[in-house]
């Protein structure tokens, strides 16, 4: 398809949008000249016979015109009047005023439609004022004059009538759709909206109306007497029977009854009654003829409730007489009014066991157990300890939004990509810009032009999002020359921060939409945090930390702090009585020795397999429900039941751990990631290196969360989020998150050092526990291997001398130097080294580092020897 000729969307008005000074102009002019025309129209109709002698005179200024308009109003009327369609004029002056209302986008009516109905009858109305006029007068103009006196020459008067009504006929037709189907619908319709609403006004057949009582009456009484004898009626009957007297009855002449009246069959049958109001009771089941008795001897007791309930009675004949079912009132019986109707539902009954009753009965009398109880004054740190930086509010600069549009849609129509539409939207750091290309460009024409448009823009950080999730767009992130600060206060200080129901809130600062985004560390449940030296990282540690430190009470959660580097999580030692576990050995909480880092995790281990027996005999699935089970003292502490808190491991960098330990830190930190989510254990990892073979496959796949700073290359960004962007990001806290679903582009919350050091300092002057969460104690599997007990001299290599000399002058416990030295097998130096640590002269494997020489010189070293040989 060409371009050219392809169609661009169409944008509708918006309600309420200002209208141009042009157009509101042009529509009142409009809508203005109708009604002049129309007033003048009027005026000339009521003068026209005075003011046709003036017709032409319109420069005199001596001669007066009638119209209301003056001369012009005369001329109006005889130039669209007298000498056009009369009075089909005004359909003139409606269509100025259609054409008025379209330009001032009023859509009062529709224009196409309007405008056939008007042309039908400015041709039709001239032409039938004529024939009807005769053509005297000017309602029919000179038109319909002309026309109506051609039609009747050829066609005579009545063929002329039948052309007018034959027209019209057919334009109603064809209007409002007048086959013979539809108007046999439509008068359906209107017997249905009038018959039908009276029929349902009728009243119902088991209403009892004293009309149909009398008509039944009396048809049961014309069928008896004809039944019994001409000359006998029901009335006297039913007078000698209400008389005690039955034998005033005449009897029938062809009856013989010695004894009284025989039975006389049936033969006649009640045809149905139909009352005025079609009350009928054909539908009724109970209406079957039963034979009506008459006891001669006795007189009975007539419930007259009707003319029918009077034959109910034993006698010696039997007549057949229909019995219709007993009319049922409109309204209910007072009787039935009166019942008492009570609605119980059944309340719930829990069947409680033993356990369950006495930890009801412990609830009810002590309460639910309150964790907090150790620490019951601990106050949550106050909002104002973190550093206002003014006023955040995003400044928008219309001259740059404007500047990089143009560049953007200047670019792309340099490479022929057309653009439909295009919104920004800003954010604290950069400012999406949301483009719809046109029908037919390709999505990878525009991902291409990353460069091209950096390049163009002069910016730093152009990141094409193509397309944006969900949305239809294509996205390019241009960063702003004056951002905006995220500061920690303003996000902790929020609404959405305040009155979170997460169970480990963590706040990251603000989206592109400057939206405060949050996520649950419980639900990610273990996040990777990877960025290069300076771009944020271990500010975005301290956000997270701090986040959590203003929601968590010091029973809810612990920490686990691991910082090779010595001083980036030192500021939370003042803490360690209150949110820090540490080994029973440990002096420090904050853990920076390699070795110590080995034995905690394992140790994190073996809390997890602890966790996970309590949770196996709780019947618990997560630690949630297993804290609500303890809060309700269903679980016996006897038992070794306890209050669970969170513990969060925090690694400040992973990647010295890695090159130090090796598998040693990789096994049980995947051991972790795979199974501690639902006792509550979580990690946050964070490195400066996200090379492969640091954040290895094992790590990722169980750390589906990620947090990207700035990286260095596009290789590191396919690491840590598996795919690129990260490199496009500017610094300066500017970050991606992906947890699974999409890549967003947040602006971290800065919080500073000094603001973290007010932080520890008002959690630590509180009151603590007595001292640090200790966690379970490890023994490492080669620890009595490395005692100096274990030595035996009498088994040492008899080159063990000559290799210890040669370590402590070089001060490097390596095997690979002794191999080259003595010119031993590998095998051989193993063993040599071996027997150097235990006696105690080098220390323990350092992964690729070399041991460390314990002994600091020789002489040291012979008085060493010398002990060893007495």
């Amino acid at each position: 398809m060409d371009k050219k000729t392809q169609k661009k969307p169409t944008e509708l008005p918006e309600k309420g949008r200002i209208l141009s000074k042009p157009r509101i102009f042009f529509g009142l002019t409009f809508i203005l000249f109708s009604a002049v025309l129309a007033l003048s129209f009027i005026s000339y109709l009521m003068n026209w016979k005075a003011d046709q002698s003036q017709a032409g005179t319109m420069l005199d200024k001596s001669i007066k015109s009638s119209n209301i308009f003056g001369k012009a109003g005369d001329w109006f009327g005889n130039i669209f009047i007298f000498e056009s369609i009369g009075i089909a004029s005004f359909i003139i002056a409606f269509l100025f005023l259609v054409v008025g209302t379209l330009i001032l986008k009023k859509k009062t009516f529709k224009p196409w439609k309007t405008i056939g109905h008007s042309l039908f009858f400015i041709c039709w109305l001239p032409i039938f004022m004529g024939a009807l006029t005769k053509g005297q007068g000017v309602l029919g103009g000179v038109y319909g004059y002309q026309v109506m006196d051609y039609l009747n020459a050829i066609i005579g008067s009545v063929g002329l009538w039948t052309v007018l009504a034959a027209s019209i006929l057919l334009y109603f037709i064809l209007e409002f759709n007048l086959r013979p189907s539809s108007i046999k619908a439509k008068l359906s319709k209107i017997n249905e909206n009038t018959i039908g609403k009276v029929k349902s006004m009728m009243p119902d057949s088991n209403e009892d109306f004293e009309s149909d009582e009398e008509l039944k009456e009396e048809i049961n009484e014309t069928e008896i007497e004809k039944e019994v004898a001409p000359n006998v009626k029901v009335s006297d009957i039913t007078n000698s029977i209400s008389n005690g007297s039955i034998n005033k009855v005449k009897e029938p002449e062809p009856v013989n009854t010695p004894k009284g009246f025989p039975e006389v069959p049936a033969t006649s049958t009640i045809e149905t009654i139909t009352t005025p109001n079609h009350t009928s009771f054909d539908n009724e089941p109970q209406q079957v003829a039963q034979p009506v008795s008459l006891n001669l001897s006795t007189k009975p007791t007539i419930p007259v409730s009707s003319p029918e309930d009077a034959f109910d009675m034993n006698p010696a004949i039997s007549i057949p007489v229909p019995t219709p079912a007993p009319v049922v009132p409109a309204t209910p019986a007072p009787a039935q009014e009166n019942i008492k109707f009570n609605v119980e539902v059944a309340p719930v009954i829990d069947v409680l066991d033993d356990s369950d009753k006495k930890s009801q009965e412990l609830v009810e009398k002590h309460g639910l157990y309150d964790h907090k109880l150790d620490l019951a004054n601990f106050q949550m740190p106050p909002v104002e300890l973190l550093k206002d930086y003014g006023n955040e509010e995003i400044s928008i600069n219309k001259e740059e939004l404007e500047e990089n549009k143009n560049k953007i849609v200047g670019l792309l129509k340099n490479f022929n990509v057309g653009i439909a539409e295009i919104k920004a939207t800003i954010g604290p750091t950069v400012t999406l810009y949301e483009i719809v290309p046109e029908a037919g460009i390709r999505v990878a024409a525009i991902k291409k032009l990353q460069d091209d448009i950096a390049l163009n823009l002069s910016a730093l950080g152009i990141r094409i999002i193509a397309p944006m999730p969900g949305k239809g767009t294509i996205g390019i992130e241009v960063p702003r020359k004056n951002p905006t600060m995220v500061s920690m206060r303003s996000v902790i200080a929020s609404h959405k921060f305040q009155n979170t129901d997460m169970d480990l809130p963590v706040v990251f600062g603000k989206t592109i939409s400057n939206e405060i985004f949050m996520a649950d560390l419980s639900k990610m449940p273990h996040l990777l945090m990877a960025g290069a030296t300076g771009q944020g990282k271990s500010v975005g540690i301290n956000a997270i930390l701090t986040s959590l430190l203003y929601k968590k009470h010091p029973s809810e959660l612990k920490f686990v702090m691991v910082d090779p580097k010595k001083v980036e999580l030192s500021l939370y030692s003042k803490i360690e009585r209150h949110y820090l576990a540490k080994l029973p050995d440990a002096e420090e909480a904050i853990i920076t020795d390699t070795n110590k880092v080995i034995n905690t995790l394992n140790s994190l281990c073996i809390e997890m397999d602890t966790r996970y027996d309590l949770l196996k005999n709780a019947f618990c699935k997560n630690l949630k429900e297993y804290n609500k089970k303890f809060a309700e003292r269903k679980l016996n502490p006897e038992n070794g039941h306890r209050f669970l808190p969170y513990i969060v491991l925090v690694v400040d960098e992973f990647a010295d751990l890695i090159m130090t330990a090796g598998k040693e830190v990789e096994l049980p930190i995947a051991r972790l990631a795979q199974l501690a989510r639902a006792v509550g254990i979580h990690l946050i990892v964070a490195t400066q290196r996200p090379s492969v073979n640091v954040i290895t496959g094992m790590i990722k796949a169980n750390f589906p969360a990620r947090a990207a700073f700035r990286v260095i290359s596009s290789v590191d960004s396919r690491t840590i989020l598996d795919s690129p962007g990260a490199d496009q990001l500017i610094g300066k806290g500017d970050m991606l998150y992906f947890n699974g679903n999409e890549i967003l582009r947040l602006q971290c919350a800065f919080v500073d050092t000094p603001e973290v050091e007010r932080l520890a300092e008002f959690i630590g002057e509180q009151k603590g526990y007595s001292s640090a969460f200790l966690l379970p104690e490890y023994v490492s599997e080669d620890a009595n291997s490395s005692a100096v007990g274990a030595f035996d001299p009498n088994e040492k290599d008899a080159l063990f001398e000559e290799a210890a000399r040669i370590i402590v002058s070089t001060q490097q416990g390596s095997t690979s130097m002794l191999q080259r030295q003595l010119k031993l097998g590998y095998n051989r130096a193993g063993r040599i080294m071996d027997q150097l640590e235990a006696s105690g002269i080098v220390g323990g494997f350092n992964g690729a580092k070399a041991r460390e020489v314990i002994i600091s010189d020789l002489h040291s070293l012979e008085q060493f020897l010398e002990d060893l040989r007495s």
